[in-house]
């Protein structure tokens, strides 16, 4: 029998094998690196690939096994890390045309912890401009595809890391996530996506000039992309690490207290609508969670459509506003369209609109964190549609109200600061289908053990050869 290529195995697997010596990590690196050549010009998913620096890294941590030194838990693993997000010696280009020559000169907490757990970083992929967008595609570095069909889009924001971790570029890369950016991607491409607890996981961009909103403060978070489900809860145990870079940092322990097993089941959040098979999806991963033990039950968490509306009442004032002049001046024409159409989708939101919306924020929160104590998980769509086509976010109006309402799941999750997995069900008419399974403050455990029960049941079959039609 052949054996399987280093690039088809996941991390904790990887990691397993380079630290026993039965591979080394040059040769991890090797594979990937090849498989990056073959794959990514397909699809453009990583936009600056670093072969020397990568190759020369695995070399050094060969020799610190052959020392017999302490490694990380992802020590020699290749990981990927999202063009936003500061790597030193690398452009924090964010998509942007004017800021390709912005060299970070250090690594974010999300670039350090991954390099103290002995990972590699070996390229850096595809965003929107300025992150803004539910599909990836900017005049700096192109469109990225979708490896099941380049007609549907990857996702956004962290379209490049869907791409990669699809198609086996790398089994752990790194995205963000303030209205879906991490999940929503995992869905399009079929893979599982983290979005981590609010305060989790220490974040900080030392080449950003002027502080973050205070709408973003409280809804972006940094989380990883992969194949499984126990490569999630490795790379959040690296990500998680403390780091003085980042006061929102939060040292709370990654395994809570033992909770019912009770699952609310959402398959139309707020009755708003949702495709058939999206809906199927759901109840398929709703019986698969019975089957595991789960008490699972038709009933959906308190003004889940209000939390999802508030999304727009806390950000288009502040973290949209703020980008307004930054697109005007250096935007691409894509991100000009497509938050010209947000503005006239979205509410007209001012400064009070915002402090009123950050007030209801609090009582709306106290209300899921009654629910989750009866219901400690829940598990409800991505989209209300499968992958939106390449370029509908730019056709008009009317297009752009449906995308964002078929968003509803991805919008209200941020509002509130809890984690979120979005991990894959199958596929129908030949795209990936998903569901995201949300839990309490902190407990993404409760997440990830809900996402294994789905994961043995699905039985997705990855990396994938790009489709080219």
């Amino acid at each position: 029998m052949t054996a399987e290529p280093l690039w088809c195995l996941d991390a904790v697997e990887l990691a397993e094998r380079i630290r026993r010596r039965e591979v080394s990590a040059r040769q991890v690196m090797d594979a990937h690196l090849a498989r990056m050549d073959a794959v990514n010009p397909q699809l453009n998913a990583v936009v600056l690939a670093l072969p020397e620096q990568a190759r020369a890294e695995a070399d050094a941590a060969d020799a610190a096994l052959a020392r017999g030194d302490a490694v990380g838990p992802l020590h020699g693993v290749p990981v990927t890390i999202k063009v936003n997000t500061d790597q030193a010696g690398c452009p924090t280009d964010n998509g942007v045309v004017a800021l390709k020559d912005l060299v970070a000169e250090r690594d974010s907490p999300t670039v350090g912890n991954f390099r103290k757990a002995g990972a590699i970083v070996i390229g850096r992929t595809n965003t929107p401009c300025l992150s803004m967008r539910w599909t990836t595609e900017n005049s700096l570095h192109g469109n990225t595809l979708n490896p099941w069909d380049p007609a549907r889009t990857p996702g956004g924001s962290s379209g490049g890391a869907g791409a990669a971790t699809a198609s086996g570029i790398a089994p752990i890369n790194q995205g963000n996530d303030i209205a879906g950016s991490v999940r929503y991607p995992a869905y399009c491409c079929g893979v599982v996506g983290l979005r981590p607890s609010y305060g989790r996981v220490p974040a900080r961009n030392y080449s950003s000039p002027k502080p973050r909103p205070i709408s973003a403060q409280l809804m972006a978070v940094q989380g990883p992309l992969t194949r499984t489900v126990r490569d999630a809860r490795l790379a959040l145990r690296v990500m998680a690490a403390g780091d003085v870079g980042d006061a929102r940092w939060v040292d709370a322990p990654l395994e809570g207290p033992p909770a019912p097993k009770r699952v609310a089941l959402v398959p139309d959040p707020a009755g708003r609508g949702v495709q058939p098979a999206i809906r199927a999806s759901v109840l398929q991963a709703g019986s698969w969670l019975a089957e595991a033990g789960y008490e699972v039950e038709e009933v959906e968490p308190p003004r889940l459509g209000e939390v999802a509306d508030l999304w727009a009442r806390m950000a288009m004032a502040d973290t949209i506003r703020s980008l307004d002049a930054t697109i005007e001046q250096v935007g691409d024409e894509g991100i000009r369209r497509a938050i010209g159409f947000w503005h006239e989708v979205m509410p007209k939101c001012g400064p009070q609109d915002t402090l009123d919306a950050l007030a209801e924020r609090d009582a709306m929160l106290q209300d899921w964190q009654d629910f989750l104590e009866r219901w400690p998980v829940v598990v409800m769509p991505n989209s209300a549609e499968p992958a939106f086509r390449v370029g509908e976010d730019l056709i008009d109006v009317e297009t752009t109200r449906r995308l964002i309402a078929a968003q509803l799941p991805q919008l209200a999750i941020p509002v509130l600061g809890l984690p979120a997995v979005s991990v894959p069900t199958g596929t129908h008419d030949g795209l990936p289908m998903g569901v995201q399974i949300v839990a309490g403050r902190f407990r993404e455990d409760l997440c990830l053990a809900a996402a294994e029960a789905v994961e043995v049941k699905a039985g997705m079959t990855l990396p994938i050869d790009p489709k080219t039609a």
